[in-house]
């Protein structure tokens, strides 16, 4: 018994398939990662400030680091999508690229 076919099936492209699980949680971790590595440099930078006497700077890296666990969960959570701008072909057979020609010879 054949397989009945959806008419609007879209094609999966390799360019805009969604890379494996792992990776996408592996590339998910080290943002995080980067993320809360640049806070923990924020705390240390304004403790080093305020003993530096540096007054105007050590406000500034507290509300950094007040800012980034926000933005490293948000970026954490972002998916990645690929998408592109140009649409498939319709099937194979469904517009031939070359005409039959003449006919047969005789």
């Amino acid at each position: 018994m054949a397989r009945s076919r959806r008419e609007h099936d879209d094609a999966v492209r390799i360019t805009t398939a969604a890379s494996s699980r792992n990776a996408d949680i592996a590339t998910r971790q080290k943002r995080y990662l980067w993320s809360m590595s640049l806070r923990s440099a924020c705390f240390v930078g304004a403790v080093v400030a305020a003993l530096a006497d540096i007054n105007w700077l050590w406000p500034i890296l507290i509300a950094g680091a007040i800012v980034l666990p926000y933005i490293a969960v948000v970026l954490a959570n972002a998916a990645t999508t690929r998408t592109d701008a140009f649409q498939l072909r319709d099937g194979a057979g469904a517009h031939p690229e070359l005409s039959g020609g003449p006919g047969p010879r005789d």
